[in-house]
């Protein structure tokens, strides 16, 4: 993922905290963003949603590709495809589009996500016409030539050597866990990527995968901020209308079976100063009614110092100063992926606690939430918490969150104005079930630890 500019600490104060006045309302008046949405000939989904508190606009376009789809012996492909489309395009080579925004006092960035790549730009809502004619230029006419892929290759490879091979802890637990966990290729390969993999694509592998994913029927294009409906609407379909229409992305099996066996793996990580504990479950299907449960189970358990597994690791026994986790925790948050997906925490602790100790002391916080009811007051805590959480990521600065919600709501689902009742899921779980989805998916044999040993230090108990 591309490095932020300096400039986004200043964007991010460019929007108020308060970018939807309805977000600060009182929780009985439903929060609700005004959307309008539509698809063009060639299939592109196009969201835009209009506010006044600013005369900035957020642009982002998301495409259906992240790293579980990418080809087989190409692991990383993904993810080094991302950093090929900022190198330019026919009309503008490159450099145009990076000095176009910061010229014009925006920020832009990139990211790939275990289902989207995205893209987005927060400028002045004077420079949209600009943005949508390089977005659509982008995705019609990306530069994929040697230099540009040899280049990025290169920097590809040097973000894993140093952000990734050369850290304490590395790639735990946000890959570990998941290679553990899972079974489908799909889901468990090295998404971030296997360098000799990276070195050995071609210009032909890079331009195969930009027909394959890299189209209007793929993707969904969301405006946000200061803006007019009817001529925004008409700028895009002056733009995007004419690139070529193509069939909808076929998508692969990346379907997980349950687990039956508890898994468990530890390894040795020579950079690391002290041990590590990570435990992932795999969640309920996204948009269930188990799900919305589990999302607050995670509130319960694990989010903010009065969470159950805080209280007991961290007050309690001092085995951590600190947990984390959540579902989709290390990539993104539980509302922006499709397919399976694991609840997940983890944290650093001293060598004197061993891995048995730790996970009794997990055990019986995960026990007493599967075989007690909760609360209706620890559930309505929960409720607000999460209900405190959606509107700060509505309300994040340059209405980044925002755009994410609309955008995967509208590249899964089909569906935008989904955002408008995420909070009725919530309201809809009762303490029946939380215990029934604590009983199926808190289960030991449902769960994978996988644990970091120092290198130097001796190794602790297994």
């Amino acid at each position: 993922m591309r490095k932020w500019s300096l400039a986004l600490a200043l964007a991010a104060t460019a929007v108020p905290a308060a970018t939807f006045a309805q977000a600060a309302k009182p929780a009985a008046e439903k929060l609700h963003v005004d959307t309008r949405y539509f698809t063009l000939a060639n299939g592109l989904k196009v969201v835009l949603a209009k506010d006044s508190i600013a005369p900035t606009v957020t642009v982002g376009v998301y495409y259906g590709i992240g790293f579980r789809v990418e080809p087989k012996d190409r692991t990383g492909f993904a993810h080094l495809f991302e950093h090929l489309m900022f190198q330019g395009s026919k009309h503008a080579p490159k450099g145009v589009f990076d000095t176009t925004i910061t010229n014009s006092g925006g920020i832009n960035n990139g990211s790939t996500r275990f289902d989207f790549t995205n893209y987005f730009e927060v400028v002045p809502s004077s420079a949209l016409d600009r943005m949508l004619w390089l977005e659509a230029d982008r995705m019609a006419n990306p530069v994929i030539d040697d230099v540009v892929l040899k280049n990025q290759q290169g920097v590809v490879g040097n973000e894993i050597k140093v952000n990734v091979l050369n850290q304490p802890y590395s790639t735990w637990p946000w890959i570990d866990l998941p290679m553990l966990a899972n079974t489908n290729w799909y889901n468990s390969h090295n998404f971030y990527g296997d360098l000799a993999e990276v070195e050995a694509a071609t210009v032909p592998d890079a331009k195969s995968f930009s027909e394959a994913f890299y189209r209007p029927s793929n993707a969904v294009l969301i405006v946000a901020g200061d803006l007019d409906y009817d001529a925004t609407r008409a700028t895009i379909e002056r733009y995007f209308g004419p690139i070529a229409k193509k069939p909808a992305v076929a998508q692969p099996d990346i379907s997980e079976p349950r687990q039956t066996a508890e898994k468990f793996k530890s390894r040795v990580d020579a950079l690391a100063p002290k041990p590590g504990y990570a435990a992932g479950y795999h969640v309920p299907d996204r948009g269930t009614p188990e799900w919305y449960a589990m999302g607050l189970i995670d509130q319960i358990l694990v989010q903010g110092d009065d969470s159950r597994l805080y209280r007991k690791l961290v007050q309690e026994t001092g085995i951590a100063g600190e947990v984390g986790g959540g579902i989709n925790a290390d990539l993104g948050s539980m509302f922006n992926y499709r397919g399976p997906m694991l609840w997940s925490f983890s944290f650093t602790h001293d060598p004197t606690h061993t891995t048995e100790q730790i996970t009794r002391a997990v055990d019986e916080v995960i026990e007493d939430l599967r075989s007690k009811p909760v609360s209706a007051a620890e559930l309505e805590r929960a409720r607000t918490k999460m209900r405190s959480d959606l509107y700060g990521t509505i309300d994040s600065g340059g209405r980044v969150g925002l755009i994410d919600l609309l955008a995967v709501y509208a590249l899964f689902d089909d569906d935008p104005g989904a955002v408008n009742r995420i909070e009725d899921g919530f309201a809809k779980v009762t303490p029946a079930l939380i215990h029934k989805t604590a009983q199926e998916y808190l289960r030991k044999t449902n769960r994978s630890i996988y644990v970091v040993e120092p290198g130097a230090q001796p190794k602790g108990g297994k």
